[in-house]
């Protein structure tokens, strides 16, 4: 069995035999930790272990067990210190209880510390990584906000430092103290495991985005989250409203759906075509009526279309079909799944933009109408015969030019894109 037996400052992990006697056991300490055995107290569930002929598994010790080894002069400086602290209890009181040290002026001041962060790009990337609170309150720009959060974390600091102290004096009989240090044991081999990651595996610190493709719901386009460990295929409520497919959902299949949280559902809808690339599949979707995601495809989907997630090419292969279509970069996917949130400043900016654009097909498709009946006028008039007829063609395409002038002049005023001024101003020279 495996058994870690402790000293005052280190830790020896040890294999023996549950049969094995006190006095060897005290032999083999002797060889791994240099205490003389005829110095050496042995300790288990804070009981000393006097008799040597008992064996370990005498003593009820288990695999996985603690067991501290300490000098019996050591022991009795100990219970010398305990007793005095015992007799002393009023000043040890009063020294614990002492309030935090204020800062001053010099390093431990908050507006000199942030200064200093501030000032070093490589300190505070390792901030943002190591402790996200505090650099969120340091480019936050407010110095009190810091300075309360500084404060906060260097007292538990200060906390951590006085319970290790107690620790190294306290009474080895405590049960409370042995719980301490098994605590403290445990911490130092999570923090050793954790420098062991960053060495070897810094990439498991890192983050990745989801997996979204671009397809087409009813001729309308959508961002789909790939999910293999979704059971169905949803949609949010929103995403079907703007598909134009919410008069196909059932509510006869209303209910819950469970997973990380709850969701309400809202219906379902039996049979939707999806297209992918050029491909035009078939799928059911559940509708949920709180969904940040558009469309989420899940199981069903995957494996009734042989969905194959390539992750070396970036990749969804459609086996059905024998169709790949690449997974969306990072800059591409929904603002729900982005790993870096936008500003207000450049989402608005965004949406502005947006607006903008969609302004601008709007008026692109009315020129391109107001063109087309034109054209059509010109036509019915060049096949029709007698002056009257003439002189309708003429007044339809005079009223037809003057409705695409007022247009272009509209979109000359907007300062669009280069494509639609020059077409603006062709027309405006007709």
């Amino acid at each position: 069995m495996r058994i870690s037996v402790t000293t005052e400052n280190e830790i020896y992990p040890l294999e023996v035999a549950q049969d094995l006697e006190l006095e060897n056991f005290k032999a083999l300490c002797e060889m791994e930790v240099g205490i003389p055995a005829g110095e050496m107290m042995v300790v288990f569930n804070a009981q000393p272990l006097t008799d040597d002929k008992k064996t370990l598994k005498d003593y009820g010790v288990k695999d996985g067990e603690l067991i501290m080894v300490i000098r019996g002069t050591t022991l009795l400086r100990r219970a010398a210190e305990h007793m005095q602290q015992q007799r002393q209890p009023q000043g040890g009181q009063r020294q614990q209880n002492q309030g935090p040290v204020p800062m001053g002026s010099g390093q431990d001041d908050p507006a000199v510390i942030r200064d200093m962060l501030l000032a070093n790009p490589e300190q505070l990337a390792l901030l943002r990584h190591n402790n996200p609170r505090l650099a969120e309150a340091l480019t936050s720009g407010d110095l009190d906000k810091f300075a309360s959060v500084l404060r906060e974390q260097q007292e538990m600091r200060r906390d951590r430092e006085r319970q290790r102290i107690r620790l190294l004096t306290a009474d080895p009989f405590d049960m409370e103290a042995q719980r301490l240090i098994a605590n403290e044991i445990q911490q130092e081999n999570i923090n050793a495991n954790m420098e062991a990651a960053m060495e070897y595996n810094p990439e498991s610190f890192g983050t990745v985005h989801m997996l979204y493709i671009n397809c087409k719901v009813n001729g309308h386009d959508v961002k789909a989250f790939i999910d293999s460990g979704a059971q169905t295929t949803i949609m949010s409520q929103a995403c079907a409203e703007r598909c134009n497919i919410m008069r196909l959902v059932d509510t006869r299949w209303a209910g819950i759906a469970k997973g990380v949280g709850t969701q309400k559902i809202i219906g379902r809808v039996h049979m939707g075509q999806i297209q992918i690339e050029n491909d035009f599949l078939a799928s059911s979707f559940s509708i949920l009526e709180e969904q940040p995601m558009d469309m989420l495809l899940g199981l069903d989907m995957l494996k009734r279309h042989q969905m194959c997630i390539d992750l070396k090419n970036n990749k969804l292969h459609i086996g059905t079909t024998g169709t790949a279509t690449t997974f969306l970069s990072e800059s591409e996917l929904p603002d729900c799944a982005r790993l870096t949130s936008l500003s207000e400043e450049e989402a608005r900016r965004q949406s502005e933009k947006a607006a903008k654009e969609s302004e601008d097909r709007a008026l692109a498709e009315a020129l391109a109408a107001s063109s087309k009946e034109g054209n059509s006028g010109g036509a019915s008039g060049s096949s029709a015969s007698g002056a009257t007829q003439h002189g309708d063609y003429g007044l339809q395409n005079t009223k037809s030019m003057e409705a695409m002038k007022k247009i272009a002049l509209y979109l000359l005023y907007l300062e669009n894109v280069e494509e639609i001024r020059f077409k603006a101003q062709t027309l405006l020279w007709q």
